[in-house]
Order: structure tokens, then C-alpha cells, then sequence
């Protein structure tokens, strides 16, 4: 049987530095895609899903901070390895890339011995990491998609979505490292209410960064969706300074939250792919 080769999109607009990036990477093995726009960047990421970025800084649309925020921020594109490519040794843009949770970055000129092997190694990382979400430790990925597949297997479950609304204002204002201290307190407070009013069958994951699901009973969802509502409503004004709790402020965008609700019982509904798309549904933009 033969093995797939990893897929590696570069986004480079120096038609030179690209040329050369795609001959060299593709004599190594790897499937090539390459752009010279951020926005053709991320349509190629979101209509391929390459198994890594290499992703140039200075683009002559969108800088590449952009892209990676974009990227990271949609579910279909939110987990691949980002290597940023950039001019300088700049204290500002390895933050601003730290924050994006880039995987690795170069400097230019670089030595391409060096970046094919940050290349292998980050690829290496991305293979081995864990079945959890780095923010919250909630079960993503394969472990979600288990617990759903068993869910339409009994046929007897309510699937809750938690969709989190307005965070891309807040992390504007308040920056990336708040926005995830946000995600983790929400995740402990949605933890607490499954336990104390759930089942011990109950299921809580991260679907997406800013959606959560719970796989839980009939006879439980009702009181679930009530005391989630009521417990985030009630703590999303201590995320903001005093000076952002007046309802006035962040002209009207701010933190909320969205539950819909999809009933396994009976549902024409059978393979996970399918259910997976109707959930997509109840996750609304941030």
C-alpha cells in the first residue's frame, strides 16, 4: 500500500523564494500547493487541508498574522501546523505569532537544510498530539468523533451545541492569552453543570474553539440547557473590566451564548458525517 505524502501549502509572494520552496519540497517527497495572496491562502487551506503551512509574514493583501487568525479560528483549519516565514528577527512579530499558536518560525535568508528540517520535526509534533484541546482539555478530534459515533449507535441521545458568541471583539480588546483564560473558565463551569446535573453517561467536548457538545439523556437536556444558559449569562460580565460592563459597550457584541439542540431518537440521521454537518449548523460565527 502506498503511503501518502504530507501535503505542504506555501504562501509566499516572492515568486522566487516560492518557485524554489516548491521544486526543493517536492523533490523531498511532499505534495506541493503553493499561492502568492493571504486570501488565496486561506481558501486553499480551507478547500485542501494541507498537512502544514509555510506561511510568509509580509503578503501584499492580508499580512500572514491575519491568515493565521483566520485559519485558526475555523474548525476545518484551526489544528494544522503553521512555520511563519519572516524578514527580520522581530521581538513583535514572534509574540504576535506565539499568540496565533504558530508551530515554528524562520528567518529569511534562510538555510533550506534548516527549514526542511523544522518542516519534518513540526510534522513529527503534529502526528504525536494529544486527543484534547490545549485551552480547555476538553476530548476534540478522534475522542469526540467516538462518542458521537456511539451516540447514533444507541439512538437513544440529545446532542446539546454551546456556541459562543461575539469572542473575536473581546479577543480584540483584551488579546489572546484573556480570550483563553475565557474558554477555560467556561469549560470548568460547563464541566461542573454536567456532573451536578447530568448523567454519569454524559459527554462534554470541544466541537470547535468557541462551540462545545454535550451528549446527554432526553430526560436530562431540558435542565442542562437552562443552567448552562444561566450560569454563562452570569459570568461573562466578570471577563471584562469595569469599565466594559456597561451594556453599551463593545456596541453590542458582547460575550453570549447560543444552545441548539439535535435529537438522536428517531433521527433519519445514521452516519457521523451526518450528524457532524447538522451540528455545524448550531455554530454560529464569532
Amino acid at each position: 500500500m502506498t503511503e501518502t505524502k504530507p501535503t505542504i501549502l506555501i504562501v509566499e509572494d516572492d515568486l522566487d523564494i516560492a518557485d524554489m520552496l516548491t521544486a526543493y519540497f517536492r523533490v523531498q517527497d511532499y505534495e506541493v500547493l503553493t499561492v502568492n495572496w493571504g486570501e488565496d491562502g486561506i481558501r486553499a487551506a480551507q478547500s485542501n487541508t494541507p498537512d502544514l503551512i509555510i506561511l510568509d509574514i509580509r503578503l501584499p493583501d492580508i499580512d500572514g498574522f491575519e491568515v493565521a487568525r483566520r485559519l485558526r479560528t475555523n474548525r476545518k483549519t484551526r489544528t494544522i501546523p503553521i512555520i511563519f516565514l519572516t524578514e527580520k528577527r522581530a521581538r513583535d512579530d514572534r509574540l504576535k505569532g506565539l499568540e496565533l499558536q504558530a508551530d515554528d518560525y524562520i528567518t529569511k535568508p534562510f538555510d533550506i537544510q534548516e527549514l526542511r528540517l523544522r518542516v519534518r520535526n513540526t510534522l513529527q509534533r503534529a502526528s504525536q498530539r494529544p486527543l484534547t484541546s490545549p485551552i480547555t482539555g476538553l476530548p476534540e478530534g478522534t475522542l469526540l468523533d467516538e462518542a458521537l459515533i456511539n451516540a447514533i449507535a444507541h439512538r437513544r441521545n440529545i446532542l446539546l451545541v454551546v456556541s459562543l458568541q461575539h469572542i473575536e471583539p473581546f479577543r480584540e480588546v483584551y488579546g489572546f492569552v484573556a480570550a483563553d483564560d475565557m474558554l477555560r473558565a467556561v469549560a470548568l463551569l460547563l464541566r461542573d453543570v454536567v456532573r451536578d446535573y447530568g448523567s454519569a453517561s454524559d459527554f462534554l467536548g470541544q466541537l470547535s474553539p468557541t462551540d462545545f457538545l454535550i451528549i446527554t439523556l432526553p430526560e436530562n437536556a431540558p435542565g442542562l440547557k437552562e443552567r448552562v444558559r444561566k450560569q454563562l449569562e452570569r459570568s461573562f460580565d466578570f471577563f471584562y473590566s469595569d469599565r466594559h460592563r456597561d451594556s453599551n459597550s463593545f456596541q453590542g457584541q458582547k460575550l453570549a451564548v447560543q444552545i441548539g439542540e439535535l435529537s438522536l431518537l428517531n433521527s433519519p440521521l445514521n452516519s457521523l458525517s451526518a450528524v457532524k454537518s447538522e451540528l455545524e449548523r448550531y455554530c454560529k460565527p464569532t
